[in-house]
């Protein structure tokens, strides 16, 4: 089995279809992290991830999603809506967290891509330390979300583990990123963006493959919406660009996962 680490089939794009993607999954030996965006959608990856075995929930706030008074329309390739705003209630977020299969906290993180603001950034960073506080609380490893702002996620990460989802920085802060432990996860951005020499100098055993479904579908997919299925396009492309074998890639990630998960 190999492990889409991070999905969201708790999205309205799958609305309609959540079990049959599943089922297909299931059936070519996918397993899936549901990763929670807001309040909502968390709560969604609980309920899905009771569906099936190998469906697995992470629960959190997107900082695009906290409140405050920006108002932002995200673009075509983040699925162009417009976040509602929610305040980060850690208790109701640790009454999910406590559900049987929930194996992380996030997706949290800095977002600096649609705001330039300082009271923005210092509320984002509030929050997220919020989130690796319960995550330390409840001994969970943490999904991070970051976007133009490695440098000030690095000051704050300290004792915590887990992965930078839809690694995009450079090489400087992917290594400071694994000298503290943490996992980097690769998904379709790696087919648009210039990674090569990153995924070549971290070492197998600290990545971890996912799709960011329904987003960043891999152009060998050939459909618009991302799938869990389509995380084997990116580890594929892992494997040509480490000069390794597919396979190789496939169990090593998975490994990775399960042992990062608890799973």
């Amino acid at each position: 089995m190999i492990f889409d680490t991070h999905a969201h089939l708790n999205f309205k794009s799958f609305d309609k279809d959540w079990k049959e993607i599943i089922s297909k999954s299931f059936n070519e030996g996918v397993g899936i992290v549901n990763v929670g965006t807001k309040y909502e959608t968390s709560q969604r990856a609980v309920e899905i991830s009771e569906y099936k075995e190998n469906i697995y929930a992470a629960v959190g706030l997107h900082p695009i999603h906290i409140k405050t008074d920006l108002k932002i329309t995200t673009d075509k390739e983040d699925g162009s809506f417009s976040p509602k705003g929610e305040v980060f209630d850690k208790e109701r977020y640790r009454e999910l967290a406590l559900q049987e299969n929930v194996i992380a906290i996030g997706e949290t993180g800095l977002d600096y891509y649609y705001n330039k603001k300082e009271d923005v950034f210092e509320e984002q960073k509030k929050v997220f330390k919020e989130h690796l506080s319960l995550a330390s609380e409840m001994d969970l490893p943490v999904i991070v979300h970051c976007r133009k702002a490695h440098d000030d996620l690095i000051e704050i990460l300290s004792d915590s583990r887990g992965v930078i989802h839809c690694f995009t920085g450079k090489w400087r802060q992917a290594r400071e990123y694994l000298n503290k432990g943490f996992y980097l996860g690769f998904n379709g951005i790696i087919f648009k963006l210039k990674l090569d020499e990153i995924i070549k100098k971290t070492p197998l055993d600290r990545i971890l493959i996912e799709t960011d479904c329904p987003y960043l579908t891999p152009p060998e997919a050939g459909v618009e919406r991302n799938e869990p299925i389509f995380v084997k396009y990116v580890a594929r492309k892992i494997a040509e660009t480490k000069g390794m074998e597919i396979k190789e890639v496939e169990k090593q990630t998975a490994l990775n996962a399960k042992k990062l998960f608890g799973i």
